[in-house]
């Protein structure tokens, strides 16, 4: 603790510097609150993206397993003799 007198002055002085930090502090924390919604906003569009894809990786495997399908159909046609 400081040597000097406690007066109306140091005190005075002592809130403000009090107060300044108080306000730094309020700063950093909406500049923060600022970071986390834009990055929550990235998650979420990244989120939505890879529910697009997976949707359209399942069309897509349907789809091959549809022209599997087919093909062994064909094959199996082919290999048995006609009579």
């Amino acid at each position: 603790m400081s040597d000097e007198p406690v007066t109306l002055e140091f005190l005075a002085r002592q809130q403000q510097r009090i107060l300044e930090e108080l306000g730094v502090v309020r700063d950093e924390m909406g500049s923060f609150r600022d970071d986390m919604q834009v990055l929550t906003a990235m998650v979420m569009r990244l989120d939505g993206t890879v529910r697009l894809v997976l949707t359209e990786l399942r069309a897509m495997h349907g789809q091959h397993q549809r022209l599997a399908n087919r093909v062994r159909r064909l094959e199996e046609r082919a290999e048995t003799p006609e009579p």
